[in-house]
């Protein structure tokens, strides 16, 4: 039988259903997991003991045949700016370090509902601010792969805990591409749902209309079974969209027969993809078009104002957000006895670190007064652009095809000393999050050389449209292997 932890999430809940595995067993499995991949750095917090009195819950309930579904007894991570109750929640901050979360986030309270055994916070850029997972307070993730490089960010622990085992699926955020990067950093499947489609609730906010949970997973199936799970409309979150919640896992198996797939000519064109990454990706589309897809040439031409945009946009949603962290409202204090103005420097200069204090210090001077209409009013006319944009292209297709990042995984270091360098890592990813539309990454390749690394395909779809997403996504993994490769042990990059 594959190893308890080489299983996806599909895979066990069946094996769950027919009573030939026990939660117990794929918990203990998953630890021990963890406890042996402790070098990646991906667990903040490993939550072992109640883990495995979940486990024990869900097995009891399994054997008086009162399952609460496919996800009952399968243990689960969830990133650390996502709310657990009675678990430290720190955002990856220094200035939350000692924060314990006093309720459970939405998405998080029906994972509950489903029986799912939460095994561990995860690591993250601090606050969602990165594309590398270097920017946590406490250290780097590291790519299961190749544990010299990155395993993309910010919900880079949650893709590396999923590609080494360590819990069958996660919960991550992705405001700019922090789902869709990692998963294809780390070889695995994540989607971006559309705005609304899953509540924002018990989510330590960074720029709250460009924020989203959604989950990460082996496959497209167990993306779909977590959708299932944590989708729906939440009255406690005004942005949460009160429309009905499909079968996301019908759309497996659904097949592509007849889905028209645009190709984003800009997407080939700016972002300079290596070769490894642009041959996976054509030839995916070209396992799609076998299957049965129409592709075409599409045009999405505001891409190339997206990271500017962005840039104004989410920075100055983060300075007002992050506002309330003071050491009198919010945060740790740091009192150095000299007065109010004093306690908020010693507070905020010793609690955020350097990317958090140079996107605050950036979204400030774009709200300021003489600079608003110039910077972020004009930000927020692009942003309708490239809305309109994804509008007009899906009057001609059902979904787009593209690159996720124009590399595989770079070292741990190779971009840190300069900010827009690692700024331009999102590239293809932030058009999603400006437009409002859902994203996947897929596993489509791996890089040529000594040490390869996955690539990923992302599949774009309209709002509320997941499910013509994931049938893209299942069709290529129905056609091809690439969800199934694993890491090398050890990450040393050895096929």
């Amino acid at each position: 039988m594959t190893s308890l932890d080489d299983l996806s999430l599909t895979e066990a809940a069946a094996l769950l259903e027919r009573r030939a595995l026990t939660s117990r067993e794929l918990t203990a499995a998953c630890l021990a997991r963890a406890e042996q991949r402790r070098s990646l750095n991906s667990v903040i917090a490993l939550l072992a003991d109640r883990a495995m009195v979940e486990a024990e819950d869900s097995d009891r309930r399994r054997a008086a045949g009162a399952a609460r579904g496919p996800l009952d007894g399968i243990p689960l991570g969830v990133k650390d700016n996502i709310l657990l109750a009675g678990v430290p929640a720190t955002a990856g901050s220094n200035i939350l370090r000692r924060h314990v979360a006093a309720y459970d986030a939405t998405a998080v309270e029906r994972l509950r509902r489903a029986g799912a055994v939460l095994l561990a916070k995860l690591n993250l850029d601090e606050f969602g601010m990165g594309s590398s997972n270097e920017n946590s307070a406490f250290g780097p993730c590291r790519n299961p792969w190749d544990e010299s490089r990155t395993p993309g960010g910010s919900s880079g622990g949650a893709a590396a805990a999923v590609a080494a085992g360590l819990c069958l699926g996660c919960l991550g955020t992705d405001t700019g591409g922090s789902i869709r990067q990692p998963a294809a950093f780390c070889g695995v499947s994540g989607l971006r749902p559309t705005y609304g489609r899953v509540s924002r609730y018990g989510v330590i906010a960074f720029a709250s209309s460009l924020d989203q949970v959604g989950p990460l997973g082996r496959s497209a199936g167990d993306v779909a079974l977590l959708m299932n799970a944590i989708a729906g409309h939440d009255p406690r979150d005004s942005t949460s969209a009160p429309r009905p919640v499909p079968d996301f896992a019908a759309a497996i198996g659904r097949g592509v027969r007849g889905l028209r797939v645009g190709l984003p000519r800009e997407y080939f064109e700016l972002g300079g993809c290596t070769a490894d990454v642009a041959a996976a990706v054509r030839d995916a589309i070209a396992v799609l078009e076998a299957a049965g897809a129409r592709v075409s040439e599409i045009a999405l031409p505001h891409t190339r104002y997206a990271i500017a945009c962005y840039y104004l946009i989410a920075t100055a949603e983060a300075s007002s957000n992050l506002a309330r962290y003071d050491g009198v409202r919010y945060g740790d204090r740091v009192d150095p006895g000299r007065g109010l103005a004093e306690l908020y420097l010693a507070t905020r200069g010793q609690g955020f670190g350097a990317e958090v204090k140079r996107r605050i210090l950036l979204g400030t001077f774009v709200l300021s007064a003489g600079y608003y209409d110039a910077y972020y009013r004009r930000a927020q006319q692009v942003r309708t652009l490239i809305s309109r944009d994804f509008e007009q292209a899906f009057a001609a297709v059902d979904v787009i095809a593209a690159p996720i990042a124009p590399t595989p995984a770079f070292a741990l270091g190779e971009k840190t000393a300069d900010p827009l360098t690692m700024y331009l890592s999102d590239i293809f990813t932030i058009s999603v999050n400006l437009g409002g539309v859902c994203g996947m990454s897929v596993p489509c390749g791996l890089s040529a050389g000594p040490r390869p690394l996955p690539i990923g395909l992302q599949l774009i779809g309209r709002p509320f449209d997941e499910e013509s997403v994931l049938a893209a996504a299942g069709a290529l993994q129905e056609a091809t292997d690439w969800h199934r490769r694993r890491p090398p042990e050890g990450g040393s990059g050895r096929p």
